[in-house]
């Protein structure tokens, strides 16, 4: 677990808890083990890159954190701000806690940018209001100012099958921001992405959550964009912590023995040994 650094109060030393805590978390799918018993903290405003083959439990640990899992322990056993998302229901407190940025968009294909980027609003809103957005949209100017920040002002009412890929995990991540969470869940969110593409998504998406103090936490597998834009490294095999480090520290060693590369082998992209849900 990584160190909180200590706040001296008069005479006595404070030690802020981190945001996140994980307390044997594990999670066992009928014959499979989905992670093993884990530990970790993780602290506000960290980037904090998952890396692993196919299996070693990077997406289980991702829907832990979500509250779409309940850890075999309980509730309990994964915490963010001091709440159990996995005992949260749907709604402002779970919407304000955590958001999500997946690999496929999760667009609604009939609808604009600006009603896709609106939704992440839905948490907030009641059944009715949500509703009536679907006529007059509420809050546009919001939702304006979010599309405009990705980079997309021009595209307000293009549906998703007239964006790129990029253009579309841009709205992707202007919806998150609609949603103010505090820790920003990506699941292999440039994983679709050509090269060039995927590293203006990603130094979006690493501004944007820095800007806001947010907590980001991605399951990745290009070892560039880990080592330039994480600062925390955690490695995954076989549903086992491998690893936890600085992501200054990520070498092409580790990364080649976590994924059981033969020395000479190319560890630029990592992303064909893992495209499946890790």
């Amino acid at each position: 677990m990584n160190a909180v650094r200590p706040v001296r109060t008069g005479e006595q030393v404070v030690t802020p808890e981190p945001l996140i805590t994980i307390k044997s978390a594990a999670k066992v799918y009928g014959q499979n083990r989905g992670l093993s018993p884990l530990s970790l903290g993780i602290n506000a405003g960290e980037r904090v890159a998952l890396v692993g083959p196919s299996g070693s439990g990077k997406t289980t640990l991702l829907r832990l954190l979500a509250g779409s899992l309940v850890a075999d322990g309980g509730a309990g056993a994964v915490r963010i701000d001091g709440r159990a998302p996995a005992s949260l229901r749907p709604g402002p407190e779970l919407a304000g806690l955590v958001g999500i940025v997946s690999q496929r968009f999760d667009l609604v294909p009939h609808l604009p940018a600006l009603h896709n980027v609106l939704a992440g609003r839905l948490g907030y809103w009641s059944l009715a209001r949500s509703v009536a957005s679907l006529v007059w949209p509420l809050e546009r100017r919001a939702a304006r100012d979010a599309l405009a920040q990705v980079g997309l002002a021009d595209k307000i009412n293009e549906r998703p099958a007239h964006l790129s890929g990029g253009e579309q995990q841009r709205v992707a991540i202007a919806r998150m921001m609609m949603q103010s969470p505090l820790v920003v869940l990506a699941d292999e969110p440039v994983a679709s992405l050509d090269p060039a593409r995927a590293e203006e998504v990603m130094e979006l998406l690493v501004g944007l959550t820095a800007a806001q103090n947010r907590t980001l936490i991605a399951s990745l597998h290009t070892a560039s964009l880990i080592r330039r834009h994480f600062t925390r490294v955690i490695g995954l095999r076989e549903s086992r912590l491998q690893f936890d480090l600085p992501g200054e520290q990520l070498t092409d060693g580790i990364l080649g023995e976590l994924y059981d590369l033969g020395a000479g082998e190319d560890m630029e992209p990592l992303a064909g040994l893992a495209a499946r849900d890790g």
